[in-house]
Protein backbone atom coordinates (compact mmCIF):
# COMPACT_ATOMS: atom_id res chain seq x y z
CA UNK A 1 0.00 0.00 0.00
CA UNK A 2 1.29 3.50 -1.12
CA UNK A 3 0.41 7.02 1.30
CA UNK A 4 0.82 10.19 -0.39
CA UNK A 5 0.08 14.01 1.25
CA UNK A 6 -1.02 16.32 -1.73
CA UNK A 7 -3.09 19.62 -2.50
CA UNK A 8 -6.59 19.35 -4.61
CA UNK A 9 -9.39 20.93 -4.92
CA UNK A 10 -10.56 20.37 -0.90
CA UNK A 11 -6.71 21.77 0.22
CA UNK A 12 -4.20 19.24 1.72
CA UNK A 13 -5.47 15.71 1.90
CA UNK A 14 -3.65 12.35 3.14
CA UNK A 15 -4.18 10.05 0.23
CA UNK A 16 -4.35 6.09 -0.34
CA UNK A 17 -3.12 5.24 -4.16
CA UNK A 18 -5.02 2.50 -5.25
CA UNK A 19 -5.91 0.48 -8.37
CA UNK A 20 -9.12 3.14 -8.70
CA UNK A 21 -7.50 5.80 -8.06
CA UNK A 22 -6.70 8.28 -4.95
CA UNK A 23 -8.53 7.66 -1.82
CA UNK A 24 -9.01 10.84 0.07
CA UNK A 25 -8.22 9.27 3.52
CA UNK A 26 -8.17 12.50 5.20
CA UNK A 27 -12.11 12.78 4.95
CA UNK A 28 -12.92 8.90 4.78
CA UNK A 29 -11.22 8.68 8.08
CA UNK A 30 -13.15 11.15 9.54
CA UNK A 31 -16.04 9.42 8.29
CA UNK A 32 -15.07 6.22 9.30
CA UNK A 33 -14.42 7.21 13.22
CA UNK A 34 -17.86 8.41 13.11
CA UNK A 35 -19.90 6.19 11.82
CA UNK A 36 -17.93 3.19 12.92
CA UNK A 37 -16.38 4.37 16.36
CA UNK A 38 -19.05 6.85 16.87
CA UNK A 39 -16.81 9.16 17.67
CA UNK A 40 -16.25 12.89 15.92
CA UNK A 41 -12.61 13.88 14.93
CA UNK A 42 -10.66 16.75 13.41
CA UNK A 43 -9.80 15.52 10.19
CA UNK A 44 -6.28 14.58 10.01
CA UNK A 45 -4.39 16.24 6.99
CA UNK A 46 -0.72 15.85 7.66
CA UNK A 47 1.18 12.73 7.58
CA UNK A 48 3.25 12.92 10.60
CA UNK A 49 0.63 14.02 12.80
CA UNK A 50 -0.88 10.71 11.98
CA UNK A 51 2.21 8.57 12.93
CA UNK A 52 2.36 10.29 15.84
CA UNK A 53 -1.13 9.59 17.28
CA UNK A 54 -0.41 5.71 15.88
CA UNK A 55 -3.07 5.79 13.19
CA UNK A 56 -0.66 5.21 10.36
CA UNK A 57 -1.20 1.51 10.35
CA UNK A 58 -1.50 -0.81 7.02
CA UNK A 59 -4.52 -2.19 9.22
CA UNK A 60 -5.85 1.41 9.57
CA UNK A 61 -5.87 2.28 6.05
CA UNK A 62 -7.15 -1.55 4.96
CA UNK A 63 -9.88 -0.77 7.34
CA UNK A 64 -10.68 2.45 5.91
CA UNK A 65 -10.89 0.83 2.74
CA UNK A 66 -13.21 -2.05 3.46
CA UNK A 67 -15.50 0.17 5.15
CA UNK A 68 -15.84 2.73 2.03
CA UNK A 69 -16.39 -0.39 -0.53
CA UNK A 70 -19.25 -1.73 2.05
CA UNK A 71 -21.23 1.49 2.47
CA UNK A 72 -20.99 2.04 -1.28
CA UNK A 73 -18.39 5.26 -0.38
CA UNK A 74 -15.87 4.32 -2.40
CA UNK A 75 -16.24 6.07 -5.45
CA UNK A 76 -17.58 9.79 -3.61
CA UNK A 77 -14.02 9.41 -2.02
CA UNK A 78 -11.63 8.99 -5.16
CA UNK A 79 -9.91 12.15 -5.91
CA UNK A 80 -11.15 12.99 -9.58
CA UNK A 81 -9.37 16.46 -9.47
CA UNK A 82 -5.93 17.76 -10.11
CA UNK A 83 -3.46 17.36 -7.82
CA UNK A 84 0.01 18.35 -6.84
CA UNK A 85 2.10 15.51 -4.66
CA UNK A 86 3.29 17.25 -1.33
CA UNK A 87 6.63 15.94 0.58
CA UNK A 88 5.18 12.68 2.15
CA UNK A 89 7.00 14.47 5.48
CA UNK A 90 7.49 17.99 5.69
CA UNK A 91 8.90 18.63 9.58
CA UNK A 92 10.38 15.43 11.29
CA UNK A 93 12.41 16.02 14.61
CA UNK A 94 15.13 14.85 11.94
CA UNK A 95 16.81 13.44 8.92
CA UNK A 96 19.70 11.05 9.76
CA UNK A 97 21.39 10.53 6.43
CA UNK A 98 24.35 7.83 5.85
CA UNK A 99 27.90 8.64 4.31
CA UNK A 100 29.96 5.56 2.58
CA UNK A 101 27.42 3.10 3.28
CA UNK A 102 28.18 1.24 -0.49
CA UNK A 103 31.41 0.48 -0.80
CA UNK A 104 31.53 1.16 -4.33
CA UNK A 105 30.66 4.91 -3.20
CA UNK A 106 33.42 4.70 -0.66
CA UNK A 107 36.07 3.23 -3.41
CA UNK A 108 34.77 6.38 -6.28
CA UNK A 109 35.36 9.27 -3.37
CA UNK A 110 38.63 7.42 -2.57
CA UNK A 111 37.81 6.11 0.92
CA UNK A 112 38.04 3.04 2.60
CA UNK A 113 34.57 1.21 3.91
CA UNK A 114 33.80 2.16 7.21
CA UNK A 115 34.31 0.11 10.24
CA UNK A 116 30.77 1.27 11.69
CA UNK A 117 27.95 3.64 10.16
CA UNK A 118 29.27 7.42 9.13
CA UNK A 119 26.42 9.36 10.05
CA UNK A 120 25.34 12.83 9.29
CA UNK A 121 21.93 15.29 9.52
CA UNK A 122 20.78 17.47 6.74
CA UNK A 123 18.72 20.53 8.32
CA UNK A 124 14.75 19.81 7.98
CA UNK A 125 14.13 22.92 5.89
CA UNK A 126 15.77 21.61 3.39
CA UNK A 127 13.28 19.09 2.12
CA UNK A 128 10.58 19.38 -0.80
CA UNK A 129 8.55 17.27 -2.59
CA UNK A 130 8.17 15.65 -6.39
CA UNK A 131 8.33 18.44 -9.05
CA UNK A 132 9.87 21.01 -7.30
CA UNK A 133 12.84 23.00 -8.02
CA UNK A 134 16.43 22.03 -6.59
CA UNK A 135 17.78 25.97 -6.59
CA UNK A 136 21.27 26.19 -7.02
CA UNK A 137 23.28 29.01 -5.67
CA UNK A 138 25.68 30.98 -7.39
CA UNK A 139 29.23 30.60 -6.70
CA UNK A 140 28.77 27.29 -4.73
CA UNK A 141 29.93 24.97 -7.04
CA UNK A 142 29.55 21.28 -8.33
CA UNK A 143 26.11 20.18 -6.97
CA UNK A 144 25.39 16.30 -7.35
CA UNK A 145 21.78 14.39 -6.74
CA UNK A 146 22.44 10.99 -4.86
CA UNK A 147 19.40 8.27 -4.53
CA UNK A 148 18.93 6.87 -1.54
CA UNK A 149 16.28 4.70 0.07
CA UNK A 150 14.89 5.89 2.92
CA UNK A 151 13.33 4.40 6.27
CA UNK A 152 10.07 6.59 7.74
CA UNK A 153 10.89 6.16 11.79
CA UNK A 154 6.98 4.84 13.18
CA UNK A 155 7.04 5.13 17.13
CA UNK A 156 9.61 6.23 19.89
CA UNK A 157 12.61 4.29 19.26
CA UNK A 158 15.58 3.78 21.81
CA UNK A 159 17.73 1.11 21.60
CA UNK A 160 16.49 -0.94 19.16
CA UNK A 161 17.62 -4.62 19.03
CA UNK A 162 17.97 -5.42 14.62
CA UNK A 163 15.94 -8.25 14.89
CA UNK A 164 12.66 -5.86 16.22
CA UNK A 165 13.73 -3.61 13.55
CA UNK A 166 11.14 -3.56 11.59
CA UNK A 167 8.15 -3.28 14.25
CA UNK A 168 9.42 1.07 14.45
CA UNK A 169 8.98 1.51 11.12
CA UNK A 170 6.17 3.34 9.20
CA UNK A 171 6.95 2.86 5.74
CA UNK A 172 9.75 3.79 3.13
CA UNK A 173 10.56 6.48 0.73
CA UNK A 174 13.01 7.98 -1.65
CA UNK A 175 15.44 10.36 -1.07
CA UNK A 176 17.63 12.18 -2.99
CA UNK A 177 20.30 13.73 -0.72
CA UNK A 178 21.88 16.40 -2.85
CA UNK A 179 25.28 17.56 -2.05
CA UNK A 180 27.11 21.07 -2.56
CA UNK A 181 30.28 18.59 -3.29
CA UNK A 182 32.99 21.55 -4.05
CA UNK A 183 31.88 23.28 -0.44
CA UNK A 184 32.00 19.49 1.15
CA UNK A 185 35.27 18.65 -0.07
CA UNK A 186 36.62 21.97 1.47
CA UNK A 187 35.07 21.20 4.75
CA UNK A 188 36.68 17.95 4.38
CA UNK A 189 40.29 19.90 3.77
CA UNK A 190 38.84 21.79 6.79
CA UNK A 191 38.56 19.17 8.92
CA UNK A 192 35.22 20.89 9.66
CA UNK A 193 31.87 19.88 9.71
CA UNK A 194 29.80 18.69 6.11
CA UNK A 195 26.61 20.10 7.79
CA UNK A 196 26.39 23.02 5.23
CA UNK A 197 26.99 21.22 2.03
CA UNK A 198 24.05 18.61 3.04
CA UNK A 199 21.32 20.97 4.04
CA UNK A 200 20.74 23.91 1.66
CA UNK A 201 17.26 24.89 1.09
CA UNK A 202 15.89 22.47 -1.49
CA UNK A 203 18.90 20.16 -1.08
CA UNK A 204 16.50 17.16 -0.06
CA UNK A 205 13.55 15.75 -2.14
CA UNK A 206 11.24 13.47 -1.05
CA UNK A 207 8.61 11.20 -1.84
CA UNK A 208 7.06 10.75 -4.19
CA UNK A 209 4.70 8.20 -1.82
CA UNK A 210 5.56 6.24 1.75
CA UNK A 211 5.04 2.07 0.83
CA UNK A 212 3.73 0.36 3.74
CA UNK A 213 5.75 -2.48 5.27
CA UNK A 214 2.97 -4.79 3.91
CA UNK A 215 5.09 -4.09 0.49
CA UNK A 216 8.67 -3.92 1.56
CA UNK A 217 10.34 -5.33 4.55
CA UNK A 218 13.53 -4.38 6.21
CA UNK A 219 15.86 -6.71 4.35
CA UNK A 220 14.30 -6.71 0.79
CA UNK A 221 16.96 -6.30 -1.98
CA UNK A 222 15.26 -2.92 -4.20
CA UNK A 223 16.67 -1.80 -7.41
CA UNK A 224 17.88 2.15 -7.34
CA UNK A 225 18.29 4.11 -10.05
CA UNK A 226 19.07 7.90 -11.12
CA UNK A 227 18.95 9.45 -14.17
CA UNK A 228 19.67 13.23 -15.03
CA UNK A 229 17.58 14.19 -18.35
CA UNK A 230 16.78 10.62 -19.14
CA UNK A 231 20.65 9.78 -18.72
CA UNK A 232 21.50 6.43 -15.75
CA UNK A 233 24.18 8.07 -13.56
CA UNK A 234 23.36 5.72 -10.89
CA UNK A 235 22.23 2.09 -10.68
CA UNK A 236 22.59 -0.64 -8.00
CA UNK A 237 20.50 -2.76 -5.35
CA UNK A 238 20.67 -2.01 -1.95
CA UNK A 239 21.98 -5.79 -1.23
CA UNK A 240 25.00 -3.69 -1.72
CA UNK A 241 24.46 -2.10 1.28
CA UNK A 242 27.50 -2.08 3.94
CA UNK A 243 24.89 -1.83 6.83
CA UNK A 244 21.09 -2.76 6.45
CA UNK A 245 18.30 -1.10 7.37
CA UNK A 246 17.96 -3.20 10.64
CA UNK A 247 21.36 -2.50 11.82
CA UNK A 248 21.29 1.25 11.05
CA UNK A 249 17.99 1.39 12.95
CA UNK A 250 19.93 -0.80 15.98
CA UNK A 251 22.96 1.66 15.92
CA UNK A 252 21.78 5.20 15.67
CA UNK A 253 18.99 3.96 18.57
CA UNK A 254 21.93 3.17 20.48
CA UNK A 255 23.20 6.50 20.06
CA UNK A 256 19.93 8.86 20.07
CA UNK A 257 16.28 8.12 20.58
CA UNK A 258 14.62 8.70 17.02
CA UNK A 259 11.09 9.97 17.69
CA UNK A 260 8.04 9.19 15.05
CA UNK A 261 8.21 10.67 11.54
CA UNK A 262 12.00 10.58 11.72
CA UNK A 263 14.23 9.70 8.58
CA UNK A 264 17.15 7.58 8.08
CA UNK A 265 18.59 8.01 4.55
CA UNK A 266 20.71 4.80 4.11
CA UNK A 267 23.34 6.41 1.82
CA UNK A 268 24.10 6.59 -2.16
CA UNK A 269 25.84 3.57 -4.20
CA UNK A 270 28.41 5.03 -6.74
CA UNK A 271 27.91 7.42 -10.19
CA UNK A 272 27.53 10.37 -8.25
CA UNK A 273 28.30 13.50 -10.99
CA UNK A 274 26.85 17.06 -11.64
CA UNK A 275 24.06 18.55 -11.69
CA UNK A 276 23.24 22.11 -14.08
CA UNK A 277 20.07 24.42 -13.95
CA UNK A 278 17.61 23.43 -16.61
CA UNK A 279 18.57 19.54 -15.72
CA UNK A 280 15.63 17.03 -14.79
CA UNK A 281 16.90 14.48 -11.94
CA UNK A 282 14.69 11.17 -11.75
CA UNK A 283 15.52 9.22 -8.19
CA UNK A 284 13.79 5.83 -8.76
CA UNK A 285 13.39 3.06 -5.78
CA UNK A 286 11.76 -0.09 -6.95
CA UNK A 287 7.93 -0.77 -4.84
CA UNK A 288 8.32 2.74 -4.41
CA UNK A 289 8.64 5.34 -7.64
CA UNK A 290 10.38 7.84 -9.01
CA UNK A 291 10.92 11.26 -7.62
CA UNK A 292 11.48 13.69 -10.18
CA UNK A 293 12.90 17.39 -10.00
CA UNK A 294 13.96 20.32 -11.88
CA UNK A 295 17.40 21.67 -11.15
CA UNK A 296 17.36 25.77 -11.19
CA UNK A 297 19.35 28.93 -10.45
CA UNK A 298 18.50 30.75 -7.54
CA UNK A 299 17.00 33.94 -8.74
CA UNK A 300 15.41 32.32 -11.66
Amino acid sequence: MKIISYDGLCGTRIGIQTDKGIVDFSAAFQLYNMVEKEKITDMITDILELICKGYFDVDVFADVLIFLERHGFMERYITRDRIKLNPPITNPSKIIALGLNYASHAKESGREAPKEPVIFCKATTSIIGPEEKIVIKSGIGRVDPEVELAVIIGRKAKNVKKEDAGHYIAGYTVLNDVSARDMQSADFELRNPWFRSKSMDTFCPIGPCITLPDEISPLDELDLELKVNGEVRQKSNTKQLIFNVPELIEYISGLMTLMPGDVISTGTPEGIAPILPGDIVEATVEKIGTLTNYVRLAGE
